[in-house]
């Protein structure tokens, strides 16, 4: 037998067995985390002053790269979700068909709207730009365009955040019913699904309580990362994928 033939026998088992695929699927969540975190998080929190659109200008002009930097990663990280969603349909499926596809389905339509938000973000360095299309304005009103733009890549976040929230309860169903992966690995997901739907309607509603309730929900949400942790360091127990 070939080395190219057996590495080809090995992704066929890899694609055909519970535990294979299950920590194939934690690996690329795991990995995918990184970038998301990177540009979701590290990226605005370092550049994004609450409150003072002149410091927040400042600091995204001096060092647009990083600012860029911030939006590839994420799209890197929502166009990999995609392959995630297609992962978990086939390692679930046998478990029910219609509920994997509605799964996937909630995850992929987030992706669709990540990017767009993130529109808003690239229009920010060529508003800020005293040189560019944006030259006839004054500084300050550059920097309220600026705002402008920040407050509706969040608006669009908010909305993705909705189905980041709904697509963990019928994945939560299928671990739970699974039989070959963990039930406690269900219920943290549905706590985590409740913690992105709390939060979300909080800010929709009453933005006020936005930020007292994200304190809360923030903690909980993380739950969800139990489920590619365990995917990749245990596994799930070893069984024939259904058809």
């Amino acid at each position: 037998m070939t080395q190219g033939s057996m590495a080809q026998e090995e992704r066929t088992r890899a694609m055909t067995s519970t535990k294979k695929l299950a920590r194939l699927v934690g690996l690329l969540y795991v990995l995918l985390s990184i970038p998301g975190f990177y540009g979701l998080v590290y990226v605005p929190s370092a550049l994004i002053v609450d409150g003072n659109a002149a410091a927040t200008a400042h600091n995204i002009l001096g060092s647009e790269t990083f600012f860029r930097s911030g939006i590839v990663a994420n799209l890197i990280a929502q166009a990999l979700f995609i392959l995630v969603a297609l992962m978990l349909y086939r390692l679930l499926k046998g478990v029910d068909k219609t509920l994997a596809a509605l799964m996937a389905i909630l995850l992929v339509v987030s992706v669709p709207i990540t990017f767009l938000a993130e529109v808003h973000h690239l229009a920010i360095p060529k508003l800020l730009d005293g040189t560019g299309p944006a030259a006839a304005f004054s500084e300050a009103q550059r920097n309220a365009q600026m705002m402008t733009s920040l407050d509706s890549y969040d608006n669009g976040i908010l909305v993705a955040e909705i189905f980041w929230g709904l697509w963990l309860f019928p994945l939560g169903v299928l671990i739970f019913r699974s039989g070959f992966l963990p039930r406690f690995l269900g219920v943290l997901l549905f706590i985590a699904g409740f913690a992105y739907l709390a939060e979300c309607f909080a800010w929709l509603l009453m933005p006020a309580l936005g930020p007292v309730v994200g304190k809360f929900a923030s903690p909980l949400r993380a739950l969800e990362l139990a489920m590619p942790l365990w995917l990749l360091i245990m596994g799930a127990k070893d069984q024939p994928l259904a058809d």
